[in-house]
């Protein structure tokens, strides 16, 4: 009977992918000698599938007891791919998502056709879309990889006639084919005596997409594997002797394509492994360079990068926690400063304690590029990191920082977009760590701080939320309208569960003047018997303070 590449195989797919890799992980970190022996690819995989495994998860749940659309399916696996790709090769993997539901959804090729005379084509084309739309993403592609993997299952399932289930055997054939081959086009794979490790996990994608049509597991893959792959990073001394860049930067963006277009070239000349993926508006970055700042602060001129994610290859994960430094000597020129924009007297004083430079921020005045690059050289120090905490002075803190490179400080932009992260920010700089090191845990510490403002409505409007009247608290979570509120307690803790829902370890509280303790109280409260494991910490913001910022790490 043919076989049909419906909603519901598309939901066994995902899961028996992640299934698949959830079994070959080790293994596939074992063999991951390029483009860097980090021995993370498999478990980079695992995560990438399993963000799109739930994203197909909330469609089917979310239409209960109705099936959804397949298109809505096959685009809910590439988002959740392209949101949670991590590493080189989940990257890569998001973007073949992405062009084969392209093609599934009836993007790519006007109206697709789902009967069953014309599934075993439109797979076909969606293979070939995928490997197409991967090479195009990767700014110096490079044969023996996924990339070749993937040209070769697209080759193979061309050569095929016949249903899906065909289709799909014929494509992870010729990528099994393909993946054996690998060790002889890649210098670095012959050396370590194992196959490409992204390529692998192709491998396992395109077998749990065979199974889930035929219902028939497939045999696993020969070649080379973990009993060579022991020794790989010892042997791959073009990975492991020191040379290359030492940092891996991946964030989403949101931005244009001439942006894009111009943040690719940028990027490729400050470093390699480039892959940019996505489109309409959103894409996922993955770049290896030596100045990770510079990578972070491309992404800010092309639009708003979040969900940053910097981690040193000789370190590992940059996500560490360290005390807070103190003042910077006076007198002589200092080694390293931080400089913040902070709105409120009680933040500024809660700065200036952790050692900052602070350039106030008022109601209605937005400081100058000019009034940064004072800031810095009052810093006086050789080394500074700059926290606009603003996402609308992130134009202008460029430029201050642009301006006081002339002049010979280094200087790194991280863009926080709330003095919340710019808090988070100060809680891990350590100042006698390198600079790099430095702005790597900074940056990082803020990324991973999603922050909330209340506000007080001044007039009737349509919000993201629905419509509030003047006078409504409004609860924006990274900068829009979440919840709309008619008292200040209950807006603040309908905002905190929004933003608690997705976990987290450490709540912030900025509290505004006209704010009374017992809001604080409250909300403490709430916390401490609703998420057990989650501390609060309270600050005073002072007069010309938001009325309430919160932030949860």
């Amino acid at each position: 009977m043919p076989q049909v590449l419906d909603v519901h195989a598309v939901r066994a797919w995902c899961a028996l992918a992640l299934e698949a890799l959830g079994r070959d992980r080790e293994e596939i970190d074992a063999i991951n000698v390029y483009p860097v022996a980090d021995g993370d690819t498999g478990t980079n995989l695992y995560l990438t599938v399993e963000s799109a495994v739930q994203a197909v998860e909330a469609v089917f749940t979310g239409l209960e007891p109705a099936p959804p659309a397949l298109s809505d399916v096959v685009h809910a696996m590439a988002h959740g791919a392209l949101i949670g790709a991590r590493g080189n090769s989940g990257t890569i993997l998001a973007q073949l998502l992405r062009g084969m539901a392209q093609v599934l959804a009836g993007d790519a090729d006007g109206e697709a056709d789902h009967s069953e005379s014309a599934v075993g084509d439109t797979l076909r084309r969606a293979l070939r879309r995928a490997a197409e739309s991967a090479r195009e993403a990767v700014a110096h592609p490079v044969e023996g990889t996924v990339l070749t993997v993937a040209a070769a299952a697209a080759d193979a399932a061309d050569g095929r006639s016949g249903d899906c289930g065909d289709v799909a055997r014929a494509a992870y054939d010729g990528a099994r084919t393909a993946l054996d081959a690998t060790p002889g086009q890649l210098a670095v794979l012959g050396r370590a005596g194992v196959v490409d490790a992204g390529g692998r996990g192709l491998v396992a994608v395109l077998g749990a997409l065979t199974e889930a049509l035929s219902g028939d597991p497939v045999a696993p893959p020969g070649g080379r594997g973990v009993h060579h792959a022991r020794v790989a990073a010892d042997q791959s001394l073009d990975c492991a002797d020191g040379e290359g860049p030492a940092f891996e930067v991946i964030y989403l963006l949101e931005a244009d394509d001439q942006a894009v277009a111009r943040l690719r070239t940028r990027l490729d000349g400050l470093g390699d492994s480039l892959v940019v993926v996505g489109g309409d508006g959103l894409w996922n970055v993955h770049v290896h360079v030596d100045d990770a700042g510079a990578a972070v602060e491309a992404g800010v001129e092309a639009g708003r990068p979040y969900r940053i994610r910097i981690t040193h290859f000789a370190a590992g994960d940059a996500h560490t926690t360290h005390p807070t430094s103190g003042s910077a000597p006076t007198g002589e020129r200092a080694q390293r400063a931080i400089v913040a924009v902070v709105p409120g007297e009680g933040l500024a004083g809660l700065y200036s304690e952790a050692g900052a430079t602070v350039v106030p921020e008022r109601p209605g005045e937005v400081p100058g590029s000019g009034e940064l690059v004072e800031a810095i050289r009052r810093a006086h120090a050789r080394e500074v990191v700059l926290l606009p905490n603003d996402a609308e002075l992130r134009h202008t803190a460029a430029a201050a920082a642009e301006q006081a490179r002339t002049e010979g400080v280094r200087v790194a932009l991280i863009p926080t977009r709330s003095a919340i992260q710019g808090i988070a920010a100060l809680a891990v700089h350590e100042k006698e760590r390198r600079f790099d090191e430095d702005v790597v845990a900074m940056t990082s510490a803020a990324g991973a701080t999603r922050y909330a403002e209340l506000a007080v409505a001044e007039r009737q409007s349509w919000t993201m939320a629905g419509i509030c009247q003047a006078g409504d608290f409004l609860g924006l979570i990274d900068g829009d309208v979440a919840v709309i509120g008619e008292e200040v307690t209950r807006t603040a803790r309908t905002t905190l569960d929004r933003m608690l829902a997705a976990g987290g370890e450490m709540v912030t509280l900025v509290l505004g003047d006209e704010v009374p303790d017992e809001v604080a109280e409250r909300l403490e409260r709430h916390v401490r018997e609703t998420y057990l494991a989650v501390d609060t910490v309270v600050y005073r913001g002072g007069r010309n303070s938001a009325l309430m910022l919160i932030g949860v790490e």
